[in-house]
């Protein structure tokens, strides 16, 4: 942090650049997006400084229904790294994400038991249409959101509410658009920040996703039902003044939404919530279950991107990631929970 400001002040006015008015200045310093993104997979290195306690200063790891098990500071030399939004894990470590400038990163998820140590084998490249054309340079670069399906990896890009899908080794690869008319009229930048296809059941070959906000700041927010066989609408409830940025599906028929929420008098506020996936279904409103809601006297930043997995004892394990838009004073994060049973 620059000398004079303390952690929280900082972070509370980063945030504000990056949430309320990307591309302004602070100190005379403009913050902006990557204009050279790879073209072929390329290896870059990214440093990890462990986060040892989710509340500085404070042993505890037991936060509500969430128990935290690590967390890391992630840096790169290469100027494409971070704006992650969208992000998802395999089971056996490798990881993808999307970011705000058009980029696909993956790599390898390095861990000691559940706690995370560092990333290994990252590569980057710039996201591609199907004629292998930048989607950065189409006005396409803004990619929210993604998941893994069996035919492929769905993104979603906030500006245009479209949704892409691109082949399973998506990095270096062209896409092709999906059919989504139902979120074409989703706000400017307040659209799908949430994806998630769904392998079985009701709605099997469905995506289910989320938008940001609704048609004001105090309505529910936007949800989707596309393809499947029973496609529609419906909405989540909306908790106080949170925002969603990303979901993800548990094991045993759950789904996860990670929430965010930024005010000048607060900073960033995170939340996770959890629903059945039973219940979503179209005309439905889903209220869910708040496992968790911090505010910045915890080690959080701008929190956009969740994946759930599970370990080998059978605990269901989220783990999210920063969107630092690109900004110095802010930070790319990632932090791990087991989800309590009791």
């Amino acid at each position: 942090m620059r000398s004079g400001l303390s952690r929280r002040t900082a972070l509370g006015v980063a945030a504000g650049i990056g949430l309320a008015a990307a591309g302004a200045a602070l100190l005379g310093t403009a913050f902006s997006k990557p204009l050279a993104l790879p073209q072929a997979p390329l290896a870059i290195t990214v440093k990890a400084r462990p986060i040892a306690t989710f509340k500085p200063g404070d042993e505890t790891d037991r936060f509500g229904a969430l128990t935290f098990l690590g967390g890391l500071v992630l840096t790169s030399d290469f100027a494409g790294f971070g704006g992650i939004s969208g992000f998802s894990l395999g089971k056996s470590g490798r990881f993808l994400a999307v970011t705000d400038a058009g980029v696909f990163i993956s790599g390898h998820l390095d861990t000691d038991g559940d706690r995370p140590t560092g990333l290994s084998d990252v590569k980057a490249a710039a996201l591609f249409d199907g004629e292998h054309r930048t989607q950065a340079t189409r006005g396409r670069g803004d990619a929210e959101a993604l998941t893994v399906g069996p035919d492929g990896i769905y993104v979603a890009m906030e500006d245009v509410n479209e949704i892409w899908r691109y082949p399973s080794d998506p990095m270096g690869k062209a896409g092709a658009i999906v059919p989504a008319p139902a979120i074409r009229n989703l706000r400017n930048n307040l659209g799908l920040e949430s994806l998630a296809f769904i392998p079985s059941g009701p709605l099997q070959g469905a995506l289910v996703g989320v938008g940001e906000a609704g048609t004001d700041a105090k309505a529910d927010l936007p949800g989707f039902i596309i393809g499947g066989r029973h496609p529609g609408t419906f909405t989540v409830a909306k908790s106080a003044a949170f925002s969603a940025t990303d979901l993800a599906l548990g094991p045993a028929g759950e789904m996860y939404l990670l929430e965010r929420h930024y005010s000048p008098a607060t900073g960033v506020r995170m939340q996770i919530r959890r629903f059945s996936l039973a219940d979503v279904k179209a005309g439905a409103r889903l209220e869910g279950e708040v496992l968790g809601s911090f505010d910045m006297g915890y080690e959080i930043d701008n929190m956009e991107g969740l994946a759930v997995t599970t370990n080998t004892a059978g605990e269901t394990i989220l783990t999210l990631v920063s969107d630092d838009n690109f900004n110095p004073l802010q930070r790319t994060i990632l932090l791990r929970f087991a989800v309590a049973v009791d």
